[in-house]
């Protein structure tokens, strides 16, 4: 007999490590198996389960675990990316910590060794969270981005773009981090609302004539000004167009140009143009052929490029400075205050300046064609559609992607410069020298570069990468292309195009076949999750808590097809005691002699509740299986949830007990064999979502009856036969079912009394009906708490409704008091009025619509639609009482 309750914390760790060790995880060895393989979005290395990392992670589990049950060869190949700035962060701060020298004190051989020792105490903390997490992944295949084997295919594929002029050096803006003196790539870069103000400045005419006025909120950028701009079309300026101002404080002339960049409609129409530190003005300075002046070094302090006074220090200081000047000047126009957006390093923390610097660049324009083309032909689909949208819009106006980072960590770039700047591209240090020596007639001494390259050039490899390439591995010849990525939407750029264009470039196949977008997880009003907010849900803490069935089936549940989930503990709690209900069902089946039967042929049943609840889960079934095969992960959980709860628990076992204390000993046994069966069934589709509790119910259930073969997960996927649905039975036992929920919800709706037995007459049932009724009879009576049941026609004082082609009437009147309970609908409805019209007033005004955020207006269009379902289904039981004679 089963334990009365469940208890995850300690079956949790036993059935996974009962699974991993088994090797059950890997995919068949059978030849015949038909391969699905999934690439796991490798997790930082330097990461921990977030609440974000346990959606997706289960998501692409619930989805192998119903592929291995299937029977094909399914792969989940898991691993984790080196995080190039991220780790070393965290090493450079933990040597700070323990008062070591710095990196540059160590240098790099040292540094480098002390980031591997890290990763080898501290790395697998994540991968350790998705085993609590029951991620069913192949571990014995794991890789790591630095792996040998990644490393090489990273250096092959640098080098063969580089030959092919794909991959070249050039000196353009980038996002650039002062604090770790680096590059970093836009998904590094938070934008973040700041006070702020636009400084007036008076750039003098040469001539004497006048001036022009130029806002900015950056002056101290105006150092490296070349240029300012006005609209074409801008009256104001067209006999200014090519003459020439003089930059104040600097002295240098520089020109007014014509370009459609400046906005008539903004501050004065004049626009400064500093090239090298501001993006617009980059491309700004390249239709001109205008200088750009690079004013800050490294660290964000001002560089020799500028006038004396001012050099060394801090960008901000400069600000100041120039700020006193200009006002000394009497150049100053005004100050306008203003917030804005002002990019900071994510990590870093500090503003993010854009740099003109000499950095390493890919012909992401070149690449992307294929990979455009491979989606719109429908090689590559994504779910939800929409999202080939938002891939497109980024695809088709990419710009060159900057690959170099001025890191320790990571893959450094196999690049050899000469003495005389010469570059080398080879994937060995010896493949560079001998070019170098047969380049200069003499053996010559080389540096590598010192950059290394951006963790997403190497990710972008991973679906091919982790499978052996560039060797022709049995691994990537059977599971190359892969079937789906489950990913989020917010790195479709960074990633997913990435992965697309390396993928056609070097194995001519689309790494993938489908890609569903999951949603974003954020609280239960719709907020983002935050540290500072407080409301940040641990995963790990909510398996510690609830157990992490209840967490994979919410997260499950709640995944559908819009962006957010909001995520409650309510909705927890309330699926673990979904788990809670099905080990009762299971509880109840064994005290009742439910066991499974040999040979049991659920095909030959007699029982017309044999038949119904067999037809019930064939169609379960196959809703399941459709929903698996979409990735409509929701409606997964609906249908399970429906069935096992409702069908199965709700009505059926209730519908059985007459039977199972019943004398007819024949009825008895097909009854019990049918509820062992069914049993098994529930746990065969709802394995790939709760699989904890799953598994250890088939275990324990195998006590008694027939040996089990295996693992509830390596047992095959339920396929029906289409006679498994029994139309007769579906019709008399949904009438019996319709009849008692009519009578359940009318009893509630008027307020009856739990204890009370009412009376139920049946008006104009034709012979099929009244033989149900016949049957049934006890039944009905026990589960509606009925009095009577007959026909006849309505007493005086019943509530009617229909029922199929016949009229039920509840006799009421006798047990509430019908003007009493009038009042309080009528009272209760009214109050549903006044929140209504307080919400439409709310939901009617301008001013908070712009204002409020939108998960408070999004609260409060939820509180509407509750509201406004309410008072109808009050108005409809008010409306049921006053036709009550």
């Amino acid at each position: 007999m089963l334990e009365k309750t469940f208890d995850p914390k300690t079956v949790e760790p036993r059935l996974y490590a009962a699974w991993e060790q088994s090797g059950a995880f890997a995919p068949t060895d059978n030849p015949n198996a038909e391969p699905f393989s999934i690439v796991i979005p490798p997790p930082n290395v330097t990461g921990s389960l977030h609440i974000g990392h346990a959606l997706n992670n289960t998501l692409q589990d619930v989805l192998i675990r119903f592929q291995r049950m299937r029977g094909k060869a399914a792969l989940w190949l898991p691993g984790t990316d080196h995080a190039g700035i991220a780790t070393q962060m965290v090493v450079e701060r933990q040597l700070a910590e323990a008062g070591n020298m710095g990196r540059r004190d160590m240098g790099r051989d040292a540094f480098i060794a002390k980031v591997w020792e890290w990763k080898a105490e501290s790395g697998g903390t994540i991968v350790n969270q998705l085993r609590r997490l029951g991620a069913s992944c192949d571990w014995s295949r794991e890789r790591f981005t630095l792996d040998e084997g990644l490393s090489a295919a990273v250096r092959k594929v640098f080098v063969q773009l580089h030959k092919e002029g794909l991959i070249y050096r050039d000196k353009r803006l980038v996002n650039w981090d002062p604090h770790f003196q680096t590059a970093i790539s836009d998904l590094e870069v938070e934008q973040k609302e700041v006070d702020g103000a636009y400084w007036h400045f008076a750039y003098p005419l040469e001539d004497g004539s006048g001036e022009i006025v130029v806002a900015t909120t950056r002056p101290e950028t105006m150092l490296g000004d070349t240029a300012v701009a006005v609209h074409p079309d801008d009256e104001r300026y067209k006999g200014l167009v090519g003459k020439m101002v003089r930059l104040p404080i600097v002295g240098r002339l520089i020109p007014i140009v014509a370009d459609e960049y400046a906005d008539p409609e903004k501050g004065s129409g004049a626009v400064k143009i500093t090239p090298a530190h501001d993006f617009n003005d980059f491309q700004v300075g390249k239709r001109h052929g205008l200088e750009a002046i690079n004013i800050l070094d490294a660290y964000g302090k001002i560089n020799e490029n500028a006038p004396e006074e001012f050099r060394g220090h801090d960008r901000f200081a400069a600000r100041k400075m120039i700020i006193e000047q200009f006002e000394a000047l009497e150049l100053l126009r005004g100050i306008e205050k203003t917030r804005h957006q002002v990019p900071h390093g994510d990590r870093s923390g500090v503003v993010i300046e854009p740099w003109l610097t000499d950095q390493w660049y890919v012909d992401a324009e070149t690449l992307a064609k294929p990979a455009i083309k491979a989606v719109e032909d429908g090689k590559t689909v994504f779910s939800p559609k929409n999202w080939e949208k938002t891939y497109f819009e980024w695809m088709r106006n990419i710009q060159p992607w900057c690959i170099s980072r001025q890191l320790w960590w990571g893959h450094r770039i196999p690049a050899w410069y000469g003495p005389d700047g010469q570059i080398f591209v080879e994937e060995t240090e010896e493949a560079a020298q001998a070019r170098a020596d047969a380049h200069y007639g003499q053996p010559t001494a080389l540096s590598q570069d010192e950059d290394v390259l951006d963790t997403w050039f190497s990710s972008g490899l991973w679906p091919f990468s982790t499978l052996g390439w560039p060797e022709k591995t049995s691994d990537l010849e059977r599971f190359y292309p892969t079937h789906t990525l489950v990913t989020g939407f917010d790195i479709i750029f960074f990633w997913v195009a990435r992965m697309m264009m390396m993928g056609l470039h070097f194995t001519g196949e689309v790494p993938f076949q489908r890609v569903v977008i999951n949603a974003l997880v954020r609280d239960q009003t719709g907020a983002k999750m935050s540290k500072s907010k407080g409301n940040v849900m641990d995963p790990l803490v909510l398996i510690d808590q609830y157990g992490c069935d209840a967490v994979r089936f919410t997260l499950t549940a709640m995944s559908g097809q819009a962006r957010d989930i909001k995520l409650s503990e309510q909705r927890i709690e309330g699926y673990r005691n979904f788990g809670t209900k099905l080990w009762n069902a299971t509880r109840f089946a064994q005290m009742n002699g439910c066991v499974r039967v040999e040979g049991f042929d659920p095909g030959a049943a007699e029982q017309t509740l044999a038949k119904w609840i067999r037809g019930e889960t064939a169609k379960t079934a196959a809703e399941v299986t459709a929903a698996l095969e979409a990735c409509a992960y929701d409606e997964v959980a609906n249908a399970l949830y429906r069935f096992i709860w409702n069908v199965f628990c709700d009505w059926y076992l209730e519908l059985a007990k007459p039977i199972l204390n019943g004398a007819d000993e024949a009825a008895k046994a097909e009854i019990q064999a049918t509820t062992a069966w069914v049993l098994d069934q529930c746990l065969l589709l709802l394995h790939p979502v709760m699989p904890f509790i799953t598994e250890e119910l088939w275990e324990k259930t195998a006590e008694e009856g027939p040996a089990r073969a295996g693992f509830l997960m390596t047992e095959p996927w339920p396929d029906y036969p289409a006679d498994y649905i029994d139309a007769t039975a579906e019709a008399e036992i949904g009438w019996v079912v319709a009849l008692v929920s009519e009578v359940r919800s009318l009893r509630a709706e008027m307020n009856v009394p739990p204890g009370a037995r009412v009376p139920l007459t049946l008006a104009g049932a034709g012979d099929e009906a009244a033989a149900r009724l016949d049957r049934h009879r006890d039944l009905i009576l026990s589960l509606g708490r009925l009095q009577s049941a007959d026909l006849g026609e309505a007493p005086a004082g019943s509530v009617p409704f229909v029922i199929g082609e016949a009229t039920g009437s509840l006799a009421v009147a006798d047990f509430i008091d019908l003007a009493a309970e009038k009042a309080r609908l009528t009272k209760e409805i009214a109050g549903l009025d006044a929140d209504i019209e307080r919400v439409n007033r709310k939901l009617g005004n301008p001013d908070f619509l712009a204002k409020a955020k939108e998960e408070v207006i999004e609260e409060n269009r939820t509180k509407l639609a509750d509201a406004e379902a309410a008072k109808a289904k009050l108005g409809a039981a008010l409306k049921r009482l006053e036709g009550v004679s």
